[in-house]
């Protein structure tokens, strides 16, 4: 985005500093709620990775706090980024032809930033020829005026470059050209030619090129996503920029709980979504990404962090990094099993089930993280196991063409001593939800295994190290020493036969202190 009027190119971008807090407004009201679709056109030309052959500008950097896509510049995995254009309108140059997010209903104007689908990609652009007459994208005039098109030494030239902006001038350019580019002007004599930059084309050799470009996935991507919230973010408005992705964003989901909801973008702020917690009210939150192909990034790998304490009256930077721990991967599109439980527990065996993933054919059942066993339903009992013994269980579902799912968030279950009956009518399991350094927060599932439904239930653990429980719901929780004990609030008193209930807590310390099974009791 521009901030200031550049002599290359007439007009001034949209500001999304004007427009921003708006946004925030807005977006806390449709928390949850989807922004019009794109259009069919729209989606074809996001996935394309075809050539492209148009005019290229320049401009000097994003505006603040937030570029077209919704993230700093000082954030971007490069500084070397280009702009796309918000409309396709040759011959048209009115300041905002259609609303943006553009509707279906005027897809016919949609240019190649599309609502921000192609917000975090790269191209791969080419110097082509440099005009000898006056080329300043005036409205309704041709490009290069009273000259022509001519190669030179820096024909061929080419740098990789991030999809970072939107360019929404009323130029030509930005309006006629469907395939122009507007690059960062620090960038242009960092083209390569030879294996060397060119360090001379800007500015006797420029007057607004023709370049070649097409998408391509970032290149020599190693590593993994980038995670920060965005300013005045809040357990009220959780939005978070995504950075450093393998190829683009389409799409971003978070775990509520119990399913995977899609996030919200913001505006067309193609980086930029609105997500929600593990539970309600809460400040820890899980998601996914989905690529500019709708492939699941890093096989379904999901990411779990929580809202600095920074940010508990709103985040004040525009971008809060976070760190964050990851779930198992996957090598399809498949969405990974979600409510893993422990169902039952014998000297030498360990029953589970779990809510089943659409488009699945089978599931692989894992051990400690090695292969247990396959099923084709939403339950697996693991047999042959020592008496006493924990074990940590994780599913991952299958379809027909060999392709999987990502890892379900992981149980612990501990088997019950040799020879011995049920732990008191009542089993307990543990589950991880989420970590940090310094601390976790953790779920704790009771289930009833007698005829009857109790009137109430207590549970009882020990930590090992210096562990420290600081807040829980739906439980009364104490700790003295390392000791941990708890019991039922009211409205969880009564488990019916084979039911369950869950409560869960925040500590301090480290998460793999967490017993498998703690020990509980019914009234």
């Amino acid at each position: 985005m521009i901030t200031v009027p550049l002599a290359r190119r007439t007009g001034r971008r949209l500001l999304i500093t004007a427009v921003f807090g708006v946004l925030l407004l807005a977006s806390s009201f449709l928390y949850g709620l989807s922004f019009p679709a794109a259009a069919s056109a729209g989606r074809a030309a996001s996935a394309d990775s075809s050539g492209h052959t148009g005019n290229a500008t320049h401009f000097d950097g994003l505006g603040s706090p937030y570029g077209g896509c919704g993230v700093p510049q000082a954030d971007l995995e490069s500084q070397d980024f280009v702009a796309l254009n918000v409309w396709n309108t040759p011959g048209h140059y009115d300041g905002q032809p259609t609303p943006r997010p553009i509707p279906s209903g005027d897809a016919a104007s949609m240019g190649l930033f599309d609502n921000g689908h192609n917000c975090g990609r790269w191209v791969r652009v080419s110097i082509g020829d440099y005009c000898t007459g006056t080329n300043d994208g005036a409205a309704g005039q041709a490009f290069c005026r009273n000259g022509s098109w001519t190669s030179d030494t820096y024909d061929g030239a080419t740098l990789d470059m991030l999809v970072a902006d939107s360019c929404g001038d009323t130029n030509a350019w930005c309006r006629d050209d469907p395939d122009h580019l507007d690059l960062a002007t620090h960038s242009l004599n960092a083209f390569q030619l030879g294996g060397q930059p060119v360090t001379d084309m800007y500015p006797s050799r420029w007057n607004n090129r023709h370049i070649s470009w097409s998408f391509i996935p970032a290149p020599g991507y190693s590593g993994d996503i980038a995670i920060g919230f965005v300013q005045n973010a809040a357990t009220w408005w959780p939005t978070v920029d995504v950075t450093r992705l393998p190829n683009g964003i389409h799409g971003v989901e978070y775990y509520d709980g119990s399913a995977w909801a899609p996030a919200a973008m913001v505006s067309d702020l193609g980086q930029q979504y609105t997500i929600g917690p593990n539970s309600s009210g809460g400040s820890n939150y899980t998601i996914r990404v989905r690529d500019v192909d709708g492939k699941l990034v890093q096989g379904g790998r999901t990411y779990s962090f929580a809202l600095p304490r920074s940010c508990s009256s709103g985040c004040p930077q525009p971008y809060t990094g976070v760190n964050y721990t990851t779930g198992g991967d996957g090598s399809g599109s498949l969405d990974a099993p979600t409510n893993l439980t422990v169902t039952a527990t014998t000297a030498t065996s360990v029953s589970l089930s779990w809510t089943a993933s659409a488009g699945a054919s089978g599931y692989d059942v894992l051990r400690d993280g090695q292969p247990a066993g396959t099923t084709t339903g939403a339950s697996f009992t693991d047999s042959g196991l020592a008496a006493s013994t924990s074990y940590t269980y994780a599913v991952k579902a299958h379809d027909s063409s060999g392709g999987t799912s990502a890892a379900s968030v992981g149980v612990s279950a501990t088997t019950r001593s040799s020879g011995g009956g049920p732990q008191a009518g009542c089993t307990a399991a543990t589950k991880l939800v989420n970590s940090w350094p310094g601390g976790f927060t953790a779920e704790v599932t009771l289930t009833n295994t007698t005829a009857s439904s109790s009137t109430g239930w207590q549970v009882r653990w020990s930590w090992p190290g210096s562990q420290k429980v600081t807040t829980a719901w739906s439980t009364r929780l104490t700790q003295s020493g390392s000791s941990v004990s708890g019991s039922n609030v009211d409205y969880n008193s009564a488990i019916p036969p084979s039911g369950r209930t869950t409560f869960g807590f925040n500590a301090t310390g480290d998460s793999s202190g967490l017993p498998a099974n703690p020990v509980c009791t019914l009234n």
